[in-house]
């Protein structure tokens, strides 16, 4: 030991780094509204809704079910169906090492995610996008779960929910990732012919091919607060038309002034507004809702 160690308190003698107790990463969020820190099981606990200034975080599809759905009768759907490579695309990096990525950081094998089960007991077949697979692009997988889908609710004659968190069509698969807009809008077609309700619930973000398709085709259309909602991104806009664009354009509150969505909902109180409306639209009775 050296004179200077033997100088130097205990308290501040340096130590071995692999003897130190270091905080996991991970543990804190600061809310990027009103920049406080919040403990990522708190934010969690409120379904990822900042319990300072109701910022709505982004939130995986299957932590979305789990919240949204009973815990009882779920089932997958769609789940065997896997994305290939038909077009062979390259752009900086192959389509399917772009694939592997994705499916190792979310553990999803696309970017929808389809349950069967049900809303305060009333039966119901739910889809939500996971945007970071891929920034929820839709491509053939997608579509074909999509369809399974309404199918599954046509057959079980329930009605039919989904969560959108979306960049678009996928461009690694061209004119097939385009003709899905098609696709689930013929299959919402045949679900509204049965007489079954759909609805819409738009999340941060929602924009290109899928908010031109099926995004505002609901019975009704609910937005979370805030969220970007639109075809083309703002700072696009602005950099192709050269204009300014007002305060909160394509935004969840400026959409609904506008007429374009019917309501701005709270995910917090979401299960419970979504069943009510369930009721009413299929023509149960008031206690139909547990």
């Amino acid at each position: 030991m050296s004179w200077l160690e033997k100088l130097l308190p205990a308290k501040i003698r340096h130590t071995d780094p692999a003897d130190r107790r270091t905080v996991p990463e991970g543990l804190w969020i600061k809310c990027p509204s009103c920049e406080t820190v919040l403990y990522k099981t708190d934010l969690e606990q409120n379904q990822n809704v900042c319990p300072t200034c109701s910022r709505h975080h982004r939130i995986g599809a299957r932590a979305r079910l789990n919240m949204f759905l009973d815990n009882e009768g779920r089932f997958e759907i769609g789940q065997e169906v896997l994305p290939v490579d038909p077009l062979k695309f390259k752009d900086s990096r192959k389509y399917p090492e772009r694939l592997k990525e994705a499916m190792e950081n979310t553990g999803e094998t696309d970017a929808l995610v389809v349950m069967g089960g049900s809303v305060h007991n009333i039966s119901v077949v739910a889809a939500c996008f996971e945007f970071d697979f891929m920034a929820g692009s839709m491509g053939s997988v997608v579509g074909e779960r999509y369809v399974r889908g309404v199918e599954t609710a046509i057959e079980q004659k329930t009605a039919f929910i989904c969560f959108t968190a979306t960049g678009g069509a996928r461009m690694q698969e061209g004119l097939l990732s385009l003709m899905q807009m098609a696709k689930t809008n013929a299959a919402l077609t045949r679900l509204a012919k049965k007489g079954l309700p759909f609805i819409s619930i738009l999340t941060d973000p929602t924009t290109g091919g899928v908010s031109a398709s099926f995004a505002f085709l609901g019975d009704i259309v609910i937005a979370e607060p805030k969220a970007l909602i639109g075809f083309a991104g703002p700072r696009v806009i602005e950099s192709t038309l050269r204009v300014t664009l007002p305060e909160g354009f394509q935004r969840s509150e400026f959409l609904q002034e506008k007429g374009a969505v019917d309501m701005v909902c709270d995910r917090r109180e979401l299960r419970k507004i979504v069943a009510n409306a369930l009721a009413m639209l299929q023509r149960q009775p008031a206690d139909a809702v547990v």
